[in-house]
Formats: structure tokens, C-alpha cells, sequence
């Protein structure tokens, strides 16, 4: 299975939306994508929402685009939320493994109270880094295999 990264977003702090980043990002092991507030030494490193989840949010009426939901990567063709715990995808020169899919939200966001419903904690995912590299807009985000 094969889908591609459509955007990469980072911020310098927890809690809001995530600016695009044109050229890409360095993803670094055991941390994450650099520059980002939500990198460090922990199982979600970096998350994951298909720009088709994102899309759901813009027939509702909302004008979103890529890192309005907090996360890192926006990818296009893939079934993010169908894939095991385990996994394994290369984003561009980067290896992550899936630790998490969905989260629980402790307090309801901008998004929330706009449209009555986020796509983030259900249909984001959220991985690991396992080897470093670069990842940026275009590149091909394949599906290797549950460890």
C-alpha cells in the first residue's frame, strides 16, 4: 500500500494549530520531527491525519487546511486509521512505527466548538520514529509491514 505526504506542520507550542512547512522536516529518532512542540522521548512523536479526513471537516462548512487539526503529516491514499499498532511506514527517507491510533481529547478545541466534531482523535494516528530523515510535501508514504 502507497499514499503520499501532502504537507508537513510543526509548532512551537502544545495546543494549537500547526503552521505548514513548504520544504519539509527532519524527522530525528526518538524524537520526532525537529522544531515541533510535540517532539520528544515518548510513543507519539509525530501524528498523522489523512487529507480525506480533513476533507470530511470541509463539507461540514469549515475552512481548514493541513495542520489546522495539530498534526505533523497530511497524507493523501491511505487508510491511516486501518493500519495495526506496529506498523511500519517510510515517509520520504524516514522509518516510523504506528504506537497509537485515535486519542482522547481532555478538552474540546477551536475545531470542536465549530463544527460540533474533530477528526483528530479518531481518525488521527500517531507513530514513532525508528530512522531519521528528511520528509517533505510529494514524497511517497509506504506501508513496509506490522513488526
Amino acid at each position: 500500500m502507497e499514499g503520499e505526504v501532502v504537507a508537513v506542520c510543526i509548532s512551537e507550542n502544545k495546543g494549537e494549530r500547526k503552521t505548514v512547512v513548504p520544504q519539509g522536516g527532519e524527522l530525528r529518532v526518538d524524537h520526532g520531527i525537529v522544531g515541533d512542540a510535540h517532539a520528544g522521548d515518548w510513543h507519539r512523536q509525530v501524528s498523522l491525519l489523512a487529507e480525506e479526513s480533513i476533507e470530511k471537516m470541509r463539507r461540514l462548512g469549515l475552512s481548514v487546511t493541513a495542520g489546522a487539526f495539530a498534526e505533523n503529516i497530511t497524507t493523501r491514499g491511505l487508510d491511516l486509521v486501518s493500519l495495526p499498532i506496529g506498523t511500519r511506514l517510510h515517509l520520504g527517507e524516514a522509518l516510523v512505527e504506528v504506537t497509537q491510533i485515535g486519542k482522547e481529547c481532555h478538552t474540546r478545541c477551536a475545531i470542536y466548538y465549530q463544527a460540533g466534531d474533530c477528526v483528530m482523535p479518531k481518525e488521527g494516528i500517531f507513530v514513532k520514529v525508528i530512522r531519521g530523515g528528511m520528509v517533505k510535501p510529494g514524497d511517497t508514504v509506504k506501508v513496509e509491514q506490522a513488526a
